[in-house]
């Protein structure tokens, strides 16, 4: 099985599911409780029409009481206006609810997701996190608004005409109460098998997303390699998948609807053979059978709303319990209780025999990292790929906690500070630099939302990005296109850099920044970062060693720790591996 999909498997605790979803009516109880009353008078409507019906064969039409009869009809006329009003509200209101639950659930998972720590995200595709905010949510409108609404008129009408009928004949109304449980057993015990088919369903809708996000992100890299169809094949096959599974569900719910109608004709036939039985034994006469009829009618709309409600209870639940499964889970990084603010940041940062392992069973990255560095400082970090200078970086913000070991800023515990406070007083700038899909000024107040077009400005002008925007043919509010697809790649780190200027943190990152861009590029971003990381503390993961020579201090990392650290002149007279990079970097004319 694939690791990032790995979560599909899970499950939330099965119990409490329906408790959390009652949870989400309680903003909404108003709206929620007219609904209700609504649907109670149709449903008493819905009952009195047969005992209406019945006075009238039995008194009205043989005592010729025609005053009574206009008064009679008069009055069921009112009741069906007044039903068709509440009707409305039912179906207005009642969607209403619905969407705004189903719109709170959408926020509440949202908001979780943001609190997830960078470990969920590796190990879980996009695509299939999407599925979970939008396409598993899409069933919960129906089964909030007409889950309680079908249940509870079901239950209103069908004891409504049980009372009245054993009032009229007992024996015949027997009949309808054995017939009742039955169906509804047949229901109870076909909702299980649709909920696993359900399920089935919603994970692969969730693995076709998946697979049009990866191919949509990835389409400029098919395309390089001729490899359209493949792309399509991979998308038919997850779509033959889908169809696998739908077939499934539709064969069970073939079985759920066919039987169902089965046993309600059933019903409606025993009625008609006892009916029909006691009339010969002149134990009842034909208008209470005709009024019988006519309350197996009334019986079977809600036995029906009942088995509608169960579909809808099963996809509803589906999506819910997946929904669950996300909110269920912990975030691995969070404030402690006593977490403090953290304010007047200098910057000083120190590493106490830190070790660091993405998984338990496997080596470490790190191992016992001892690092000091000094407010104003740079530090500047080489090795080979994969050996622990991203994931270094990365446990400052606490993007991965420390596996052992302990960081400190400014003497005090990161794991003891507010994460919105740490955070803030960091700024990463990345190779593979992340552009929203919206304006260049957009992106650039990304990092200080709600800063004045004067700010943004003097950051570009900061990042030597302001006259080439100017260039552009909608200046600040060109669309950067997806992933800022539109611009340069030195276009995008500059940018990426305007914004770090915006947000004026107090300890900068840069995660080899520069390594994919052309020489005339790289100095002028170059020039940027060097007004960036004035008077800031800077930690550098270094591509090429030019950009290096002048740091405080530099470590080389591989091999899970330290191997070397120093100044340039002093690991070059070591003779050590950085001494050969170096070597190797002067004859590639990148070192002088």
């Amino acid at each position: 099985m694939d690791k990032r999909n790995a979560f599909e498997e899970k499950a939330a605790p099965k119990r409490g599911a329906l408790l959390e979803f009652a949870r989400f009516y309680k903003p909404h109880m108003r709206l929620f409780l007219l609904d209700m009353a609504c649907a109670l008078f149709i449903a008493l409507v819905d009952v009195i029409f047969p005992v209406v019906t019945r006075k009238v064969l039995y008194d009205i039409i043989p005592n010729q009481l025609v005053r009574s009869f206009v008064l009679l009809m008069g009055m069921m006329l009112l009741l069906y206006v007044l039903r068709g009003a509440a009707q409305w509200i039912v179906t207005y209101l009642g969607h209403l609810t619905g969407v705004r639950i189903e719109a709170d659930m959408r926020a509440a998972i949202f908001a979780h997701m943001q609190k997830l720590g960078f470990s969920f995200y590796d190990k879980n595709r996009t695509g299939l996190l999407m599925a979970r905010v939008t396409t598993d949510l899409f069933d919960i409108t129906e089964l909030a608004h007409h889950g309680p609404e079908d249940l509870f008129i079901s239950l209103v009408t069908l004891l409504g005409s049980f009372l009245v009928l054993w009032n009229i004949q007992p024996t015949l109304a027997l009949v309808l109460i054995i017939s009742v449980p039955l169906i509804i057993v047949f229901v109870a015990m076909r909702r299980k098998n649709m909920m696993r088919v359900s399920r089935a369903v919603k994970q692969r809708t969730a693995g076709i997303n998946a697979e049009i996000e990866s191919s949509i992100s990835g389409i400029r890299v098919a395309k390089a390699f001729g490899n359209e169809h493949e792309e399509i094949d991979k998308f038919t096959r997850c779509t033959g998948q889908y169809v696998s599974a739908k077939q499934g569900y539709y064969k069970v719910m073939a079985g759920f609807f066919s039987g169902t109608d089965f046993l309600i004709n059933l019903m409606s036939l025993s009625v008609i053979c006892v009916g029909s039985y006691l009339i010969m034994k002149n134990r009842m006469d034909i208008a209470t059978l005709v009024t019988f009829n006519m309350y197996v009618a009334s019986v079977q709309s809600p036995i029906r709303k009942l088995t509608n409600f169960t579909e809808q209870f099963t996809q509803g639940m589906a999506g819910f319990q997946r929904f669950r499964a996300i909110m269920h889970e912990t975030p691995d990084i969070l404030d402690s209780p006593s977490a403090k603010p953290m304010a007047d940041v200098a910057g000083d940062i120190e590493f106490h025999d830190v070790t660091f392992t993405y998984d338990k069973e496997k080596d470490a990255v790190l191992e016992h990292v001892n690092l000091h560095i000094r407010p104003g400082e740079m530090l500047a970090l080489v090795g080979p790929s994969g050996g622990g200078k991203s994931t270094l970086c990365q446990l400052i913000p606490r993007f991965y906690e420390a596996t052992s070991g302990f960081i400190t800023i400014d003497g005090q515990d990161i794991r003891g500070v507010k994460l919105a406070d740490l955070r803030k007083n960091i700024g990463i700038v990345q190779q593979d630099v992340f552009l929203f899909a919206g304006t260049i000024l957009e992106n650039i107040r990304y990092g200080k939302p709600g800063a004045s077009i004067e700010e943004v400005v003097e950051a570009a002008k900061l990042a030597e990005i302001h006259e080439d925007i100017l260039r552009m043919p909608d200046g600040y509010d060109t669309v950067v296109g997806e992933r800022g697809v539109m611009l340069s790649g030195g276009q995008k780190q500059r940018v990426s850099i305007a914004r770090i200027f915006l947000k004026t943190p107090k300890i900068l990152i840069l995660d080899e920044a520069t390594s994919a861009l052309d020489t005339a590029t790289e100095r002028k971003i170059q020039a940027a970062f060097d007004r960036l990381a004035k008077g800031r503390t800077t930690l550098v993961i270094a591509h090429r060693l030019s950009t290096i020579r002048n740091a405080d201090e530099i470590v080389v990392i591989g091999d899970h720790g330290i191997l070397e650290r120093g100044t340039h002149a002093q690991l070059v007279a070591q003779g050590g591996i950085y001494a050969e990079l170096a070597a190797g970097a002067k004859l590639a004319g990148d070192a002088r």
